[in-house]
């Protein structure tokens, strides 16, 4: 379930529901193992979890527990998500555990400022240095959509060569799905001077506002949920159609990230 807590605060920052008071009692032994697994191999990387288990919509059984990493290597970050999914099987579907560095939430660009966002209103530090507590409240604004999927054309030109050179369609589109929704709920949310990453919602809100997209927009939706499975031909149609609009879209309202934004 999506996050409800998710918008705009009267004084018009991001608010989210992600809060170390949400996470459910069930999870705390995945999250205490974590702590002790993370600090075992460096104590001084900085640990949170994201997602529904960060915002206590989590299922047991069948949601992951994401946590992020900052200062960890990405193959340390690898192996003790596989040993935590392995011993937590029973209580969740898996630990799946990013890797970050100190730098990666550093600097001007849209990219960094991005990090920032995502680590100030979607994580909640567990262990390490607190790097999110410095930070402000972000406004829930066009750079903040930016920052969080500008790079959807660099995506979508990625996606087409992939396929060009036979990636499964099937992983494939149900991550080009997930990536182009995303830059659906940044469109919804500046112009309807919000705040979301529902997928869902935003895709019936864009539909609405262009309804050329409705079905593109309905099979990026039921691709993202696992309820239709994409071909070869279908993921080309769709990177001709509905994600090229997307990103036309967000090219316009909302800006893309170029070369000089990573550096």
């Amino acid at each position: 379930m999506h996050d409800p807590f998710e918008g705009v605060s009267s004084s018009g920052t991001i608010r989210t529901g992600a809060s170390r008071d949400r996470v459910s009692a069930l999870f705390e032994p995945v999250l205490e193992t974590a702590v002790d697994v993370v600090g075992a191999a460096d104590s001084a990387v900085s640990l949170y979890v994201y997602g529904s288990v960060a915002t206590g919509m989590a299922r047991p059984g069948g949601s992951d527990v994401d946590l992020l990493t900052v200062g960890l290597s990405p193959g340390d970050a690898t192996d003790i998500g596989v040993a935590l999914s392995r011993q937590f099987s029973h209580l969740c579907r898996a630990v799946e555990v990013a890797a970050a560095q100190p730098i990666d939430f550093s600097g001007v660009t849209d990219e960094a400022y991005g990090g920032r966002v995502f680590l100030r209103h979607y994580c909640v530090h567990l262990a390490g240095l607190d790097l999110h507590s410095a930070l402000p409240d972000f406004a829930a604004d066009v750079r903040a959509a930016r920052g969080f999927n500008g790079d959807i054309a660099e995506s979508a030109q990625r996606w087409k060569q992939e396929l060009d050179a036979g990636r499964d369609p099937v992983e494939l589109g149900r991550r080009l799905a997930r990536k182009s929704l995303l830059a659906v709920a940044g469109l919804v949310s500046v112009h309807d001077e919000t705040w979301t990453t529902d997928r869902a919602a935003a895709m019936v809100r864009w539909a609405e506002l262009e309804p050329a997209l409705a079905v593109g927009l309905n099979t990026l939706l039921a691709w993202s949920r696992a309820e239709a499975v994409p071909d070869e031909v279908s993921v080309d149609a769709a990177l001709e159609g509905v994600v090229a609009e997307v990103t036309a879209s967000f090219k316009t309202s909302i800006g893309l990230w170029d070369a000089g934004t990573r550096s």
